[in-house]
C-alpha cells in the first residue's frame, strides 16, 4: 500500500492537497506524521523525506516529492479515477491554474499562513494582499462561470485541492471576497475528505510558532506561544 508522509494537518497546506485527492478518490493509502516542531524535527524530516521537505508519496522503492508531481503519478496509476477533468480544455485549464497555484499568490500566501484552529479576522494588511485577491476572483470566476460548480470544473478535481489551502485562508482572516468566492470556499468545507483533515486538525496539541501569526508579524516571540 501506498504511504502519504504529511506534516501537521493544522499548518501543513502542502501536505493537505494530495491527501484529499487520495482520500476524495478513495485510493487506498497510509499516512505518517512528520511534526514540524519538536527536538530533532528537521532532522527527522531529512531522515524521511529525500528533499527535506513534505509531502512525500512512497509507493514501494519509489519516493515521489512535490504536489504536483504527486498528483499526476496518482493520476496515471489511477487512470480510471478523474483526478484531472475529463474534457480536455477543462484539463488544460485545470493544470494552468494549479500551475499558477504552485508557484504564485506569494504576498497572500506569506500573510496568511493556513492555520485551520484560527481566526483572525482583521490580522492581515489588504493592500498587501489585493493585487492576489484580486487574480484569485478572476481565476475563480472564470473557471466556476465555465464549468457551472459547485467546484472549479464542475466535479471536484486536483485543481480544487489544490486551491484548498487558500480558500482556508480566505476564511481564517475574513478576507473580503465575492459572493462567488465565498460560495467555493463553503465548497470546500463541505467535501467529506476536508470535513476528514479538518477534524484532525482541530485534534492537534502542537502549535508551530514560526506559522503563528503572532511570530510571523513580529508582534510576538516564538517560545511565548
Amino acid at each position: 500500500m501506498m504511504k502519504l508522509l504529511i506534516a501537521n494537518k493544522n499548518y501543513s497546506s502542502w501536505s493537505m492537497r494530495p491527501w484529499l485527492v487520495l482520500t476524495h478518490f478513495e485510493i487506498p493509502f497510509q499516512e505518517e506524521l512528520l511534526l514540524l516542531n519538536g527536538e530533532g524535527w528537521k532532522e527527522a524530516m531529512l531522515a524521511r523525506s529525500p528533499s527535506g521537505k513534505v509531502p512525500v508519496l512512497i509507493d514501494g522503492e519509489l519516493a515521489i516529492v512535490e504536489t504536483l508531481a504527486i498528483i499526476e503519478y496518482l493520476a496515471e496509476r489511477f487512470a480510471h479515477k478523474p483526478i484531472w477533468p475529463v474534457d480536455r480544455e477543462a484539463r488544460a485549464l485545470a493544470r494552468a491554474a494549479s500551475a499558477e497555484m504552485h508557484a504564485g499568490f506569494m504576498k497572500l500566501r506569506g500573510a496568511a499562513p493556513m492555520n485551520l484552529r484560527a481566526s483572525h479576522p482583521g490580522r492581515v494588511a489588504l493592500d498587501d494582499v489585493a493585487d492576489d485577491l484580486a487574480r484569485v476572483e478572476a481565476l475563480w470566476g472564470g473557471l466556476l462561470e465555465r464549468s457551472g460548480g459547485p467546484y472549479l470544473c464542475g466535479a471536484f478535481s486536483a485543481v480544487d485541492a489544490m486551491f484548498a489551502p487558500l480558500a482556508t485562508r480566505l476564511r481564517t482572516y475574513d478576507l473580503p471576497v465575492s459572493d462567488m468566492a465565498a460560495e467555493y470556499v463553503e465548497a470546500i468545507y463541505a467535501l467529506p475528505a476536508f470535513q476528514s483533515w479538518l477534524a484532525d486538525a482541530l485534534k492537534e496539541p502542537w502549535i508551530v510558532a514560526d506559522d503563528e501569526i503572532d511570530v510571523i508579524q513580529g508582534r510576538g516571540e516564538p517560545e511565548t506561544l
